[in-house]
């Protein structure tokens, strides 16, 4: 069964649930259609912020006042590594992170089984979103998928946004600030094309004194190229010409955009997207990947677990402390002299050694040998009722 025949079923038991719509919620969500992802500069723009949330590690965390358990439930730790049969998470979330930055608003639906246990998650592409809300104050999702219309329950939906300002349900579209920017773009990279040919074409400019047929002109033309422009021409560089005409060389300058206009338009549609030459050209050091990192991909990844948590659990279960975190640090990035000072944290019990190999690109040592926190000596705890003797004697 293909994800259009479960989306097509999925619509027809919503409909026949019994629920009647008879509220819309605000304006509905329309996805931009000025094919931005065509432009080679937003794609650069938006390329390093996807890779990176796309190699976070989305696990499951079931915490209580006195363990803390990885991936307790099998279904849930299979469901994040591999959502649907098209795709694996890193690919789910690759994509919707692509999808966010492009319209501000990315869609995930939840499949769900006889017993409410989500089982898949498909990305939703739409053209247009409508909120719609029933009599019981209920929150349903109309899309717009090929012509057809799908509605799922909120609930059911995995919804990630931004730009949230105006709108109850949606984040505002970019195409209002975007599309002025393409434009300057599309007209800028139209006029070097323009100017590349004509100063390939018409290099000098030949102005006759008497009035000659036609024929005569583009013979004379033809002589005076070959005779003074062909790379086979013996006149060394040096043009002799007579009452006849008068030979005037075209500058092209005169027809190529202003570079520094140019680099100003992308400068503006980089800092809509909040990166740099730096990051998208992977030119940048620790401090700007951490700085780009903390701005840019940490609230994506803070929003994906809020999002997966309360859509994938209960209230009940998120009160036993079950919650859905993406894990990425940006420690990956650092330098090898920061990767080296961690160190300094394992013999203080603040990180165990399979989690500074981890950041190393290191494997784990075997039989579980490096899960085990250490401490050295002299940090350890001082008991309560004793003072420095009472450590150094111990």
């Amino acid at each position: 069964m293909g994800v259009f025949d479960f989306l097509k079923n999925k619509d027809e038991t919503v409909k026949v649930s019994g629920y009647k719509m008879i509220t819309e919620r605000g304006e509905g969500f329309y996805s931009y259609n000025g094919n931005l992802y065509a432009s080679d500069i937003v794609r650069s723009c938006i390329r390093p912020k996807t890779q990176a949330i796309g190699k976070a590690v989305a696990k499951h965390i079931r915490k209580d006042e006195v363990t803390t358990q990885v991936n307790p439930e099998v279904y849930i730790r299979f469901l994040l590594e591999e959502p649907n049969p098209y795709m694996s998470g890193q690919m789910l979330q690759e994509k919707l992170a692509n999808q966010l930055a492009l319209n501000n608003n990315a869609f995930a639906l939840i499949e769900r089984d006889s017993n409410g246990l989500a089982k898949a998650i498909y990305p939703i592409n739409s053209s247009s979103v409508e909120a719609l809300e029933n009599n019981q104050g209920e929150i349903f999702l109309r899309f717009l998928i090929k012509s057809k219309y799908y509605t799922f329950r909120y609930s059911d939906v995995i919804h990630l946004r931004r730009d949230f300002n105006n709108n109850d349900i949606f984040g505002e579209s970019p195409a209002k600030a975007l599309t002025q920017l393409m434009e300057i773009v599309n007209t800028t990279d139209q006029g070097i094309v323009k100017a590349i040919k004509n100063s390939n074409t018409i290099m000098w400019l030949l102005k006759f004194n008497n009035v000659l047929r036609e024929e005569d002109i583009k013979r004379q033309t033809k002589e005076f190229v070959q005779s003074f422009l062909s790379v086979d021409s013996d006149s060394a560089g040096a043009a002799a010409t007579d009452l006849k005409f008068d030979a005037q060389q075209v500058d092209p300058k005169n027809y190529v955009p202003n570079p520094m206009q140019t680099k100003g338009t992308v400068d503006r549609i980089y800092s809509f997207f909040n990166t740099n030459e730096s990051i998208v050209q992977s030119s940048y050091n620790e401090d700007q990947w951490i700085s780009y990192y903390e701005a840019e991909i940490e609230p994506v990844l803070v929003q994906m677990s809020n999002e997966f948590t309360r859509k994938l659990f209960t209230r009940r279960e998120r009160g036993f402390g079950n919650k859905i975190i993406f894990e990425s640090s940006n420690l990956n990035f650092a330098s090898m002299q920061t990767k080296l000072n961690l160190v300094q944290f394992v013999d203080r019990g603040i990180m165990n050694p399979d989690e500074v190999r981890e950041i190393l690109n290191m494997a784990p040592i075997p039989d579980g040998l490096g899960q085990s926190y250490i401490r050295r000596l002299d940090t350890q705890e001082i008991d309560s009722g004793g003072g420095e003797e009472d450590a150094n004697k111990d």
